[in-house]
């Protein structure tokens, strides 16, 4: 499948999420029917200048039979070196983040910052469209909640030669509060003639189908939503879970963590993970004590052998 009919039909696709779209997690998403499992962002910077923690980031699977990889930055020829570099040969898609709020980001001039800068934006899309790559955009409907500036950005987007947007129905004033505004999203959809990915509140079958509806959108991305329940991608498309208890879900996750990681880093990224996979749960603050307080792997594993939340059927 090339990137461009991933779009053809409606389709759920797993976020870029930072700290959380580690290899592992993605092909757990990819098995369930994720049509797209966007790596964490990673600096363009880090990436040109040899950081090995960038390089970390970019492991994938078979299970990604697209393989999708998100970059951030405001200097469009480093970002263009970017898509050139040899860890990224292997990616189909290059998405371009214009939508982080966070501070230290956004201070750099990156992120939902580019919302301010619409001119560099665009250069930064034209500049990258010379690696040959599919290139998409990730952004926010604004960056001041009284200036929804969405709609035209898009078009400038798509202007610039953009593949395909996503687009966040907040704004970067809101951060992650309140509810993403679909009708919003429903504006860009209709402005612009490239697909539009809806992104925002979708963590359950309904949502997906409302959003859909709401903004007739080419495809949704769920980012926190999937969060401890990768099986919500096989549910969303209709098929089997590939896993029937929650222990089946870790084991494959932790399992495919080891394949590119050491224990350590494996012991660390897993807890917070961890959490997610008993979020509800009657008991389950007491299992999430036990792997915060773990030292290694072989204590997070005694933990999660000990832990019988895990091994009821998933709901």
């Amino acid at each position: 499948m090339s990137p461009a009919e991933i779009f053809e039909s409606p389709k759920a696709v797993l976020a870029p999420i930072a700290g959380f779209s580690d290899v592992g997690f993605r092909r757990l998403c990819a098995r369930a029917g994720a049509a797209l499992t966007y790596t964490e962002m990673i600096s363009a910077k880090g990436l040109v200048y040899g950081s090995s923690k960038t390089e970390d980031l970019l492991h994938t699977t078979d299970a990604e039979k697209v393989k999708a990889v998100q970059i951030f930055g405001s200097d469009p020829e480093i970002m263009l070196a970017a898509a050139r570099h040899r860890a990224l040969q292997k990616f189909d898609v290059i998405d371009v983040n214009m939508g982080c709020p966070v501070p230290k980001i956004v201070g750099n001039g990156e992120g939902s910052a580019l919302l301010k800068t619409p001119e560099l934006a665009a250069k930064i899309v034209r500049t990258l469209k010379l690696s040959g790559k599919y290139t998409t955009v990730k952004f926010r409907i604004g960056f001041e909640q009284n200036s929804r500036t969405g709609v035209d950005f898009a078009k400038i987007l798509q202007d610039a030669g953009a593949d395909a947007l996503t687009v966040h129905g907040r704004t970067r004033e809101q951060f992650y509060a309140g509810r993403a505004d679909r009708e919003y999203i429903a504006e860009v959809v209709r402005a612009v003639d490239i697909p539009v990915i809806a992104n925002g509140d979708v963590d359950s079958v309904d949502d997906y189908r409302e959003m859909l509806r709401v903004t007739g959108a080419a495809g949704v991305m769920i980012a926190r939503g999937a969060l401890g329940k990768p099986w919500l991608f096989a549910d969303i498309a209709g098929a089997e879970r590939p896993w029937t208890t929650r222990r089946e879900a870790v084991g494959e996750h932790i399992s495919t963590m080891l394949e590119f990681h050491s224990s350590v880093y494996v012991a660390a990224n897993m807890k917070k993970h961890l959490a997610y996979y008993v979020r509800g749960l009657a008991g389950g603050k007491q299992f999430k004590q036990k792997v915060f307080e773990s030292n290694s792997l072989d204590e997070l594993n005694a933990a999660i052998d000990e832990c019988a939340l895990l091994d009821a059927p998933i709901e």
